[in-house]
């Protein structure tokens, strides 16, 4: 069998860390390979390895059965390597052919011919079907427009493997029905990838083949025609894992979060949240389902603070929070796991134990009038790295050294130890594992059976009927419906977010 990479007994250190432990992998031509594992088990680093941007220890690499040394990312992409990243390398101000272009600029005399990169860009488009404008600015476009910019800039450099870090942990459903497509007509043209991912869906779904490997030590490759998620999942965690999460019924208390005719701008002054009423409860968890782009985000920014209100109220236990300044509405009672981790929930410069106190490190015992207590800091990022099991090398390690869910699970522990009387969850399992999706339900559902308000913000509808004992159905900044998980299923709610209207939804909408 000629492979068209192979990747023998690959060891790849970092200080207190062993991060691939003797890893094999071998890729067909033409098939689709699942790298299968829980966020931290090596699968980015063993694919930076492919690419260039690391080097291990030990171990060979083979690309169409040659031995060779990637040094660098130039060099793989010499070899017919391109990588798509979990989080895309793109220039905002830039257009979508300068970004695919950069680099790699076709010259006319001394100057980039553009007319004739758009048109380049544009032929690469059409044939792969991927439907992007040429001359869009990065910062306009959404973010499935934005990875396919860098699908494009693979493609463009003449890349025949092509590797995907979690492609669809910020997409939209109809976005990853797209992006399956688009696999396809690249593995129709003659081209390989290499997946990684820990959807089990999607890899029972596209995926010819997976390699698993647990805490960097590969487990086990097997043809995925004729395994379950259920198989996937075990091998993947080690043990068996609960795709439904085991819940009590709801017990609703006094109202925690009321909001009444609230009426919000997006930050191009367009009104993005429009009439909306909405009431979370003590002691329920509240889903908002919807398409990205209907108001979810401005909706998060007005309760937090960071938006403003343009007319309407938000109450938290019967006192307004819409004119204050988002510190006191922290200190009010409102925990906030951000849906951009980087952008709003970490300083990926400081150590992840700075970030564990990033709400509070202002007040005692963390510090005494301008100056902090690092012992107290250090103690309280301990005893949370241990509750919420992030898995760091220490307390010091940068927040940006940890993998996607290890941060992610970082954030909720900080937010959860505050003990606030509501908490938003906004996209909380967004590039998580099975095993850390598991963890991070029970942690909202604890929320809830403490007596908290539990706000989930979730493109995902299987966590929203899953998690939610009320969903809310938000279609362009109104709630159109109110339904109960129970009595729904994901056709009505996907009708429902795409504007289609529900008996009774008008009474429903203001419950």
């Amino acid at each position: 069998m000629e492979y068209v990479i192979e990747m023998l007994n690959i060891r790849k250190e970092f200080p207190g860390i062993v991060a691939n432990d003797n890893i094999t992998l071998q890729l067909k031509k033409g098939e689709i390979h699942a790298l299968l594992g829980e966020n931290g088990a090596g699968k980015s680093t063993l694919m930076n390895v492919l690419f260039g941007l690391y080097q291990p220890e030990k171990g060979e690499i083979k690309v169409k059965g040659k031995s060779v040394k990637i040094t660098n990312p130039n060099i793989a992409n010499d070899l017919g390597i391109g990588m798509v990243h979990q989080h895309f390398m793109l220039v905002d101000p830039f257009t979508v052919t300068e970004n695919i272009i950069l680099g790699m600029e076709p010259k006319k005399g001394l100057t980039v011919n553009m007319k004739k990169a758009e048109k380049d860009v544009k032929e690469i488009s059409d044939r792969y079907g991927l439907r992007v404008d040429p001359s869009a600015k990065i910062a306009d476009i959404s973010v499935g427009m934005q990875q396919r910019v860098e699908i494009l800039k693979t493609l463009y450099r003449g890349a025949e493997i092509l590797i995907f870090d979690e492609p669809t942990a910020v997409l939209t459903p109809q976005e990853i029905k797209e992006l399956t497509q688009i696999f396809r007509t690249l593995i129709s043209e003659g081209k390989s990838i290499v997946l990684i991912t820990h959807k089990l869906k999607e890899i029972i779904e596209v995926c010819d083949r997976v390699t698993v490997i647990r805490k960097g030590v590969g487990i086990d490759t097997l043809d995925v025609q004729g395994t379950t998620p259920n198989d996937l999942a075990s091998l993947m965690v080690g043990r068996e894992v609960l795709f439904k999460t085991e819940k009590t019924a709801a017990d609703p208390k006094e109202p925690v979060l009321e909001i009444e005719k609230l009426h919000v701008k997006d930050s191009r002054g367009i009104t993005a949240v429009k009439d909306l009423d909405l009431t979370v409860r003590a002691g329920e968890i509240v889903g908002i389902a919807g398409v990205d782009g209907n108001g979810q985000s401005e909706l998060i920014e007005a309760i937090t603070g960071l938006k403003k209100v343009t007319s309407g109220s938000i109450k938290l236990n019967g006192k307004e929070l819409s004119q204050l300044k988002p510190r006191k509405i922290t200190e009010s009672g409102v925990g906030h796991i951000p849906q951009d981790r980087h952008k709003h929930g970490l300083v990926l410069d400081f150590p992840i134990g700075d970030n564990m106190v990033l709400q509070t490190y202002y007040q005692s015992p963390y510090s005494k009038g301008s100056i902090l207590n690092n012992k107290e800091i250090n103690k309280q990022a301990k005893k949370l790295i241990a509750e919420f099991d992030v898995r760091t090398p220490s307390e010091f390690t940068e927040a940006r050294a940890l993998s996607g869910g290890n941060q992610q699970k970082a954030i909720i522990g900080r937010e959860v130890d505050r003990d606030p009387d509501l908490l938003i969850a906004a996209q909380p399992t967004r590039g998580l594992d099975v095993g850390a999706i598991e963890f991070i339900h029970q942690r909202l559902i604890d929320q809830r059976d403490k007596g908290k308000a539990v706000l989930l913000i979730s493109f995902e509808l299987d966590e929203v009927i899953n998690v939610s004992d009320k969903i809310a159905v938000i279609y362009e900044g109104r709630i159109v419906a109110i339904v109960d998980p129970k009595e729904t299923t994901e056709q009505e709610l996907g009708l429902l977010m795409a504007g289609s209207k529900r008996k009774g939804a008008g009474e429903e909408a203001n419950v």
